[in-house]
């Protein structure tokens, strides 16, 4: 059988709803990572999802919409693993500790998907903006949960310190994994996280 028969089969293939959905986020994925929103167009990914633009259109009526839906997938994929990390231990010098290793990992390991959340050229785009917007408050808001709880910090306080944490988290990520690893993962996870924690622990919760 030759390739073109090959890809005239696969674009026959009837799938359920959700694997046809999955596979089309995975072509979207590959042609953004490649040219970027506003390069991207609805014709490639069409042809790289071996899809008629008719399929593809049943699923997402535009290209935002397709971002859109590829944004959450990857944003609540690193929220369900940050919330392990952060519901992973009761000692709060060792969430912190969790928590930047997983921004670290999946900087490291989802270094496509991280930089299409946090690295997009269409990021003034209101509706992408309020996503990641969700995405970070929502991330500060479950440290300051805790912090909260083992400090005597106020709730405004706690929600200022987990965005600052989150912040340092992401913003020494992204410079690490800029500089070829040059420092390995597990030292630069514990440096930042000694640094983090022995601002938290000052203000221990008065007994």
């Amino acid at each position: 059988m030759t390739e073109l028969e090959n890809i005239k089969g696969a674009r026959s293939q009837r799938m359920p709803r959700e694997a046809r959905r999955r596979q089309l986020l995975q072509a979207a994925h590959q042609v953004f990572v490649a040219h970027g929103y506003h390069r991207a167009s609805m014709d490639e990914i069409a042809e790289v999802a071996l899809v008629s633009k008719p399929v593809l259109y049943q699923h997402f009526p535009g290209k935002r919409e397709l971002y859109l839906a590829l944004l959450d997938s990857h944003l609540a994929d690193f929220s369900r693993q940050l919330d392990e990390a952060i519901e992973s231990t009761t000692d709060n010098r060792q969430r912190v500790f969790a928590t930047i290793n997983t921004y670290y990992s999946y900087i490291k390991g989802e270094s496509q998907a991280y930089r299409l959340i946090f690295e997009s050229d269409v990021l003034s785009d209101a509706l992408i903006a309020g996503r990641i917007e969700k995405f970070n408050n929502a991330l500060a808001t479950s440290i300051a949960r805790v912090v909260v709880q083992d400090t005597d910090m106020s709730e405004a306080e706690g929600l200022l310190a987990g965005r600052a944490l989150a912040g340092l988290s992401q913003v020494s990520a992204r410079y690490w994994a800029s500089t070829d690893e040059e420092v390995d993962q597990s030292t630069a996870v514990d440096l930042i996280s000694r640094l983090a924690w022995r601002g938290i622990s000052q203000f221990p919760k008065e007994t």
